[in-house]
This record gives C-alpha cells, sequence and structure tokens, in this order.
C-alpha cells in the first residue's frame, strides 16, 4: 500500500492510497461471488475479456465497499434526522462512473448494477448512461458539434443535472431520454424511467466535470461515490481500433446502423479510419476532458493492457 499522485503531479502528499491488485483483492476474502460465469458473459463489453477470477478479485472487493459506504450514508442520515428532528425519508445513494471510450467503464458500471443489488440492504439498483442526455444529432447538426459528440457541449447538462437532482430528492419516479446505438441518435417519445432506486449509478464519459459556464452545480456535486477507469492512452487506442473492427464486422452490418457505411471497408481501411477517429476525436476528448477529471474521483481502477484491473487507488477520508 503506497501514495500516490494519482494525476496531481505530487506522489509525496496525495489524497489517495494505492493498492495493489493481491492487497486489494484480499479485502473481500470472506465474501462469496453471487454471480454465475454465464452472467459474467452477459455482462462483458464488446472487448472487454471478462472473467471470473476478474470479479473476484476486484470487483467483488468493491461492491463490498460500496455496501459499506451505503450503509455509512444511511447511517449518516439517521443521526442527522434525529439531530433536527425530522423524519425525512433516505435518499437513493448516487454512484458517477467515468473515464474515456472503449476503457470498459459501460462493462463496470453493469457488473456493479449486478452485484450491488445482490446486497440485503441495496435490492433496487438502477443504472442510467449519459448517452441520453446527448443533444439531438439534429440540434448538434446546427450548432456545429457534430464531431465534438461526446464532448462536455454535446450534452443537456441542465437536464442531466435536473435528472440526477430529483432522484437524489426521492422523486416517486423520474425519466430520461434513451439513446439508441444503432441510430447513433436520441429517440424521439423514448424514455428510461427511475423509480426510487437504492443505488443509482450514472455512467459517462464526463460525469465527474466540474461546474462551468456560470452553474453553481455539477452532477459529479450530487455524486456519493465516484469511480475512474484509467488505462494508458496507447492501450485506450488499441481497444478503440479492436472494438471499432468488431462492430465493422457486426453491428455496423445491419442496414438501419448509423455506421452501415463502415461495413465494405477492407480491414486495412477499417483500421485507418478507427485511427482518424480516435486521433480527431476521442483522444483530444480524453486528453482536454476526461483525463482531467481522474483526481476527481473517489476510487481510481488502473488497468494494464490487457484489460485487467493492476491497482486501485482510493480516495483516503
Amino acid at each position: 500500500m503506497a501514495e500516490t499522485g494519482a494525476g496531481t503531479g505530487n506522489g509525496q502528499t496525495s489524497p489517495f492510497v494505492e493498492l495493489d491488485r493481491a492487497d486489494w483483492s484480499e479485502l473481500a476474502e470472506s465474501t462469496t461471488l453471487p454471480l454465475k460465469e454465464t452472467e459474467i458473459v452477459q455482462l462483458r463489453g464488446l472487448g472487454d475479456p471478462l472473467d471470473m477470477r476478474e470479479v473476484e478479485e476486484v470487483y467483488l472487493p468493491l461492491s463490498r465497499l460500496l455496501n459499506l459506504y451505503v450503509a455509512g450514508t444511511k447511517q449518516l442520515h439517521r443521526v442527522t434526522n434525529e439531530f433536527l428532528g425530522e423524519r425525512a425519508q433516505s435518499t437513493p445513494f448516487v454512484i458517477g462512473v467515468a473515464g474515456s471510450v472503449a476503457v470498459g467503464k459501460s462493462t463496470i458500471a453493469r457488473l456493479l448494477r449486478e452485484l450491488l443489488s445482490r446486497w440485503e440492504d441495496t435490492p433496487r439498483v438502477e443504472l442510467v448512461t449519459t448517452d441520453g442526455f446527448l443533444l439531438p444529432n439534429a440540434e448538434l447538426e446546427r450548432r456545429g458539434l457534430m464531431e465534438r459528440k461526446g464532448f462536455p457541449e454535446s450534452y443537456d447538462r441542465r437536464a442531466l443535472l435536473r435528472f440526477v437532482t430529483e432522484v437524489k430528492s426521492g422523486a416517486r419516479e423520474v425519466r430520461a431520454p434513451f439513446y439508441s446505438h444503432l441510430s447513433y441518435d436520441i429517440v424521439p417519445g423514448a424514455q428510461i424511467v427511475v423509480r426510487q432506486p437504492d443505488v443509482l449509478i450514472v455512467e459517462g464519459l464526463n460525469v465527474l466535470q466540474p461546474a462551468g459556464g456560470g452553474n453553481r452545480l455539477a452532477v459529479s456535486d450530487l455524486f456519493d461515490f465516484s469511480v475512474y477507469v484509467d488505462a494508458r492512452t496507447r492501450d485506450i487506442a488499441n481497444w478503440y481500433q479492436e472494438r471499432f473492427l468488431k462492430l465493422q464486422r457486426g453491428a455496423f452490418a445491419n442496414p438501419k446502423s448509423y455506421f452501415h457505411r463502415y461495413s465494405s471497408l477492407t480491414e486495412e481501411e477499417a483500421r485507418a479510419r478507427a485511427g482518424a477517429i480516435w486521433e480527431s476525436i476521442n483522444e483530444p476528448n480524453l486528453v482536454q476532458n476526461i483525463r482531467p477529471t481522474r483526481s476527481r474521483a473517489k476510487l481510481v481502477l488502473r488497468k494494464d493492457a490487457d484489460h485487467t484491473v493492476s491497482s486501485v487507488l482510493l480516495r483516503k477520508l
């Protein structure tokens, strides 16, 4: 166990403690994995080689830690109500999951949803991605932002903040827009409904962004816990390219796919196109907007080139 700067540029004094994988995995040795291998396979993202060992050694301890945080937050809520003489119900525990395109954050968010829902005191866990809060393609085109899709300015940040605020306040029912990865756009009239969960997971590229543009509050200010999924830029670039090739041979073949035009590319052409998209859009977004928020997370998962987590950085209390 060691202190680390977590990207702060100061390895001597840091708000984080770094645990290598071996030390981290021991933190939940007595906890039984509630998932079967078939369930883990179903949770995998494209190109993410998640297996039983990875879940047991990395994500089971994380779910146990989050369970302790949820219990601690409920206890704090209870004593605060006693102090204030109120009887307000506890509100959902909100977790943010951030990281680059292709780093595996969607798989981690889905996995945490399943693991946390198996704990007795958090049976209702909902997952919402910020894709649903992207501006519709027509609006992005109008604003000249289609080539910056995924950058902070391409989202309806007020709507996202309003959504999480309503969930956090204990609203009986809150609705979010639905995003289709097939059409690469918001689906008019389609919605995701969230009904007073014990835990809400919010997953997205820029969920740890601080408030800006004159706003006093950011969605990250409403998180009770946050996870940043980290890896070397060159590794993420490779993962993105491999994922693009798999999509090109699979989902892009659907005539209804927004990216159907790429389905007839040769492998060489597809790799070149993936590299161009990465260098012009995804890497600049990572460097300029996403990675600078890493130090704002409560916990950082560092991945190696094979997608396995090598170490965990946990913010000191």
